[in-house]
């Protein structure tokens, strides 16, 4: 019983917990504008052009904290509110993608490894659950056991995603800082919203290996029978 406790907080709770505190972070500072009163485009082209990227292209993109860094077409990609705003909240997001795009340009090993691996994540993620739930209706273990394999590669994604996040965080704020984006009183709440963001990822890479966990142990289970 303790164990489905365990098992329903990691899946359940701690996905919701997660969403929530960005979603409330995000709110309370995208409404607290930044003394230097930069958008987080011009943010994210200083910090770009102060790290010779100036190839690296920005664009605008549909949807709320859609914000990404394209490293096929190098091109950072922030939502409406993140593009146009003044914010703590649109300087920290902006930053942060910059920051994948410094990653990037040097050829940061765990971005390369994550990039590597997105075909095989991708792949993993669309057909092991099947491939499991097969496995065990039809008494196949053999078949449960590749879904596990190929989730495996799933999981193992999330967890690489940790640090590429984490240091991209690291990045945008020692950017913001140097380019006095933000000044020292700012840090504090910048890194606010640069933390609620990576318990995202915190939490997803705990709901993968959750999930993971449980179907090796039913597969080990069966064995033993």
């Amino acid at each position: 019983m303790g164990a489905y406790l365990i098992y329903f907080i990691l899946i359940m709770l701690v996905p919701l917990w997660a969403q929530s505190r960005v979603k409330n972070t995000y709110k309370k500072y995208s409404k607290v504008a930044t003394s230097s009163m930069m958008t987080g485009a011009q943010v994210a082209r200083k910090i770009l052009d102060d790290n010779g990227l100036y190839d690296v292209q920005i664009e605008e993109t549909k949807g709320m904290l859609s914000d990404h860094y394209d490293p096929r077409k190098k091109v950072v990609r922030l939502s409406s509110g993140i593009y146009h705003g003044h914010s703590m909240a649109a300087s920290a997001v902006a930053a942060h993608e910059v920051g994948h795009a410094i990653q990037d340009q040097e050829s940061y090993a765990f971005l390369r490894f994550r990039t590597a691996l997105v075909p095989v994540a991708s792949f993993g993620s669309n057909v092991s659950f099947f491939l499991i739930i097969a496995g065990f209706l039809l008494g196949m273990l053999e078949l449960a056991t590749v879904g596990v394999v190929f989730m495996g590669a799933a999981v193992l994604f999330q967890l690489i995603t940790l640090p590429v996040e984490f240091d991209a965080s690291n990045r945008a704020m020692t950017q913001l800082v140097s380019t006095g984006v933000i000044r020292n009183n700012e840090e504090r709440e910048t890194k606010k919203v640069l933390n609620a963001a990576a318990m995202t990822y915190v939490a997803a890479a705990l709901v993968a290996v959750a999930e993971l966990l449980r179907f090796v142990f039913m597969i080990v289970a069966s064995n033993q029978d």
